[in-house]
């Protein structure tokens, strides 16, 4: 495997160094060379390493690569440049290597959370993206051989809710059988309905509740439980949670367990959290000023204007003092457990409860290390989460605790329009249209997946005339799914994404369905081949892995060989997916990869190439790429249709 070859690289190199000069090694960088005829890779290390021994790059360079000697799996080593090391790799072992794909698993549980919705009205497209990042990390890290638990937070106590709540009681002056008996209507999507009541409220605070008195009684009452007001809260949240996890289990995401907010309160967590807190002095009691009857952790600011409020002067506790006794309790320090249902009976979804556990669930929590996948706006809130786990004294695991920052997504202004949204003439200017849904304004996430299937259906069908409509729901399904998740994926994080349907759904440039069309082509050749040739048996393709012609085609074909090289890196790419938390590599990657794939499939007869060895050649170019791109795919999460 490419990623064992670079480890020999780097060890030899490693020990040449040391027994050479006697110094400590520089970290050495091994890196991709701009043309396959310079080779796989190349090494700067040589430019370090000179300025320390006073000697030219080039010179040193020379030395090295004399005393290194060889190495398993690399055929040569050159200087080249001013003292680059460029490092050719052994073509027909880097193939062979790529028969083995299993992954040693690793010791010590890693937690992402991610999704976080607040359950008070329906998903948006924001909400997508963080699915997306957050499942394509769990799918890279369980494919490196990381044991991996997947969290889904439920803020079922916080201030959106506690605003939908006071929509229900003080703006429509409902009761709990009333909204017991709306979500009850099968008329009525109460998602949906609660993204319109939660819209209103803000206008109700600013004509009747300017302080937002009834809010801040709303949350102590949703804080204290056994009251109309908590169990309001509770049908409201859970039942949107349904929602939400129906919504995400359209773009292929799921999780291992839902930590409740209110769990978090009922089971003492905050209280176990806050005694640590204040013994450690890392929160203090304000006597005076704006936060004069609070709890607040100092922040390192001149003065206390910015000190951040974990307890409010009435003694309710803001989400970011519950979220440091979830962040505690995540990494194994708070010597407390919740307990657990399953969700809804699903004993592959678990829920935290304060009530009565089951037994027979997974052990839960006690991560090593812990991934936030939160958008960058709350990076404030989590550098105070981690601040709290450092002044327990917590520096391993705070160092662990990582936050998974990304941008936000709007739209562009043609996407809009096309899901109703009402734009000015100034709008219709912008490069995108900002999505905000305390004002109402925003495209909910299953809209957005019902225009997409739609126009995906449509073009499997203009495509595919005679195909049911069943297999038409299908593909174009699961087309739309990979339009969306590769679209939100490709971008690099730190980039604010303008979602566009016709961008996304293009089958000839950089898209989901790009790359499902190319997987689509490699299969076909296969089935074709069985269909013709029903005896013909496709191992006879892998053996020729070991065919000692093997290495003289490669050495002929650069082209064919740089195919190969892409298609062998998926490991190295996934390590640098973790190592970078930079998902869009991975999308770039399976992007070259299926271009390449698409120039061999226009180059090459493979079905009507006459002479057997070299037929067989073709054969394994096409199931060796194949595998690759399908196990990229899935990585990212998006299936690969039997057809398109």
């Amino acid at each position: 495997m490419l990623l064992d070859a670079h480890a020999r690289i780097k060890e030899t190199l490693n020990a040449t160094i040391r027994s050479l000069w006697n110094i400590v090694p520089p970290d050495i960088a091994l890196n991709q060379t701009p043309k396959i005829e310079m080779g796989e890779l190349a090494s700067p290390v040589c430019f370090e390493l000179a300025r320390a021994l006073k000697k030219p790059p080039r010179a040193v360079a020379e030395e090295l690569i004399r005393a290194a000697g060889g190495i398993d799996g690399v055929q040569k080593m050159e200087v080249a440049g001013a003292g680059y090391i460029n490092i050719y790799l052994n073509r027909a072992a880097v193939v062979r290597g790529g028969r083995i794909r299993t992954s040693r698993a690793e010791a010590g549980k890693v937690i992402v959370e991610h999704t976080n919705i607040n359950p008070n009205k329906a998903a948006h497209i924001g909400h997508l993206r963080n699915a997306a990042i957050g499942d394509t990390f769990i799918r890279v890290l369980r494919h490196g051989g990381k044991q991996v638990e997947v969290q889904n937070y439920i803020d079922n106590t916080g201030v959106q809710v506690a605003d939908v709540i006071v929509g229900f009681k003080y703006l429509e002056k409902k009761s709990l059988s009333e909204v017991r008996a709306l979500i009850g209507d099968p008329k009525l999507r109460f998602d949906y309905y609660c993204w319109d009541l939660y819209a209103k409220v803000s206008g109700f605070y600013e004509a009747n509740d300017p302080k937002h008195a009834r809010r801040a009684q709303t949350l102590k009452e949703m804080e204290e439980g056994n009251n109309e007001t908590a169990g309001m809260a509770e049908l409201v949240a859970m039942t949107i949670v349904r929602y939400h996890l129906a919504t995400m289990a359209r773009i292929n995401v799921g999780y291992d367990l839902l930590p409740r907010e209110s769990d978090i309160l009922h089971l003492k967590f905050w209280e176990k959290a806050f005694l640590q807190l204040r013994e450690r002095n890392a929160i203090f009691f304000e006597t005076e000023g704006k936060n004069k009857g609070c709890w607040v952790m100092r922040l390192e600011t001149e003065g206390h204007d910015d000190d951040k409020i974990i307890v409010r002067s009435n003694g309710t506790v803001t989400y970011v003092g519950k979220d440091i006794a979830y962040q505690l309790w995540k990494l194994g320090l708070l010597d407390q457990d919740f307990l657990y249902q399953p969700f809804d009976g699903n004993k592959n979804l678990w829920v935290t409860t304060s009530a009565e556990g089951q037994a027979g669930h997974p052990p839960f929590g006690q991560g090593k290390v812990v991934y936030n996948v939160i958008d960058v706006r709350q990076s404030y809130l989590q550098n105070v989460v981690h601040q709290g786990v450092l002044a327990l004294g917590y520096e391993e695991q705070a160092k662990n605790s990582i936050h998974f920052s990304y941008e936000v997504v709007a739209l562009t202004p043609a996407c809009a329009e096309q899901l109703g949204v009402e734009l000015s003439d100034e709008d219709r200017k912008r490069p995108h249209i900002e999505v905000s849904g305390r004002k109402g304004q925003g495209v909910k996430a299953d809209d957005l997946l019902d225009t997409l299937e739609s126009e995906a259906c449509k073009e499997v069908a203009t495509r595919n005339p005679d195909l049911p409509k069943a297999d038409v729901d299908k593909i174009g399904h699961q087309i739309a799914v990979g339009a969306l998740r590769y679209f939100l994926l490709k971008f690099t994080r730190n980039a604010i994404i303008a979602f566009d349907f016709r961008e996304a759904l293009n089958f000839d440039g950089e898209t989901g369905p790009y790359l499902q069309y190319a997987t689509v082509r490699g299969n076909n050749i296969v089935n074709k081949l069985r269909e013709s040739e029903p005896d013909f048996d496709f191992d006879k393709a892998y053996l020729f892995l070991d065919d000692p012609k093997l290495p003289g085609m490669l050495d002929a074909a650069n082209d064919i060989w740089e195919l190969l090289y892409s298609a062998s890196r998926l490991n190295e790419i996934a390590q640098q997916v973790v190592s970078t938390l930079e998902p869009a590599s991975l999308a770039k990657y399976a992007f070259t990869l299926a271009q390449r794939f698409s120039l061999f499939y226009h180059r090459y007869r493979i079905m009507s190439e006459t002479d057997p060895d070299r037929r067989l050649f073709y054969l394994l170019v096409v199931e060796y790429t194949r595998r690759a791109m399908t196990n990229a795919l899935d990585l990212m999460g998006i299936e690969v249709p039997n057809r398109m």
